[in-house]
């Protein structure tokens, strides 16, 4: 089982960067593949970012070239760093660890906000 916690949201102009994390405890986290979903207020929460066990990444369109995941399996951490940011990027983001015969698990969110 992993338990999973985000940090690092907060409030940013329009074109400035954060960098947020998914801590995790619990064993295994390296056979995890790690997502970042984000959810807008009246929106679906939609798949920003991927990064799988051995580090292969996929981004949205919405995000590519602006935002970066990566991981750190020591650390039990993945983060998201996020340049240029819009205001179109506001929404709570959460990390997502899951995996074949692993389960899925959610952390709670952290919430971004840019403003114009």
């Amino acid at each position: 089982q992993v338990h999973l916690v985000e940090s690092g949201g907060g409030l940013v102009q329009s074109g400035g960067s954060l960098r947020l994390s998914c801590a995790a405890s619990g064993n295994m986290f390296s056979f995890y593949v790690v997502n970042w979903y984000r959810q807008a207020p009246g929106k679906q929460r939609e798949l920003v970012a991927h990064i799988s066990t051995v580090g292969d990444t996929t981004y949205a369109d919405s995000v590519k070239g602006r935002f970066t995941i990566s991981r750190d399996n020591a650390k039990k951490k993945v983060d998201l760093q996020m340049n240029s940011l819009k205001p179109e990027d506001t929404a709570v983001y959460y990390c997502n660890a899951g995996g074949v015969n692993l389960g899925d698990y959610w952390g709670q969110g952290t919430q971004v906000t840019v403003s114009s």
